[in-house]
């Protein structure tokens, strides 16, 4: 018998015999059944890789509950760190939301009606520029253009939107803070 069957034979026995044990140790320590399913597993891959330390198999059950126990740890540690960052999540989300969504709808329906009486092109130009945050080099990817050609297109769509707005309230340019948005320089 190879030494590589015999190591596998023993870590058979060990699982076997220690297995429900450890999963009742860990179904007592967490929340979710799940939780303790993945860290019996990631327990008994432990003991795999470390089964060069694994003592004679009258210890072993004292030393899986101590990787158990660690692992255990482990996964305390991440829920601890997956809770902070859920909370600066919802932090972020709450400030976002405070700031009154109705009070940019004026100037939001102006350019999205000056947007649709421009031809395609440009619609998507400007869409791809100033909405998606594109650079010229890669609108130029997009529609399969040259650069060049965004660049200059661009220039006068961005008029053409220009005119546009500045026709339809008043005083003409009520709503320059959204064309101001300036395009992305390249190799930003």
């Amino acid at each position: 018998m190879s030494s590589g069957t015999e190591h596998e034979k023993r870590f058979q026995r060990v699982y076997a015999a220690n297995f429900e044990p450890l999963l009742a140790y860990a179904m007592r320590r967490v929340e979710q059944p799940e939780d303790a399913a993945d860290i019996v597993a990631e327990t008994f891959l432990v003991a795999w890789r470390r089964s060069h330390e694994m003592p004679p198999e009258a210890e072993v059950r004292l030393w899986l509950h101590g990787v158990a126990r660690r692992v255990l740890a482990n996964h305390h540690r991440s829920g601890a760190r997956r809770g902070r960052l859920g909370d600066r999540l919802r932090q972020r989300f709450r400030s976002a939301l405070a700031v009154d969504p109705g009070s940019e709808v004026p100037e939001l329906l102006t350019v999205r009606a000056a947007l649709a009486r421009l031809n395609e092109v440009d619609r998507e130009l400007l869409m791809l520029t100033f909405w998606e945050g594109l650079e010229p080099r890669e609108v130029a990817v997009v529609l399969e253009l040259n650069p060049a050609a965004v660049r200059t297109r661009l220039s006068r769509a961005r008029a053409r939107l220009r005119d546009l707005i500045g026709h339809d309230l008043d005083p003409p340019g009520h709503v320059l803070d959204v064309m101001a948005v300036r395009a992305l320089e390249e190799g930003r």
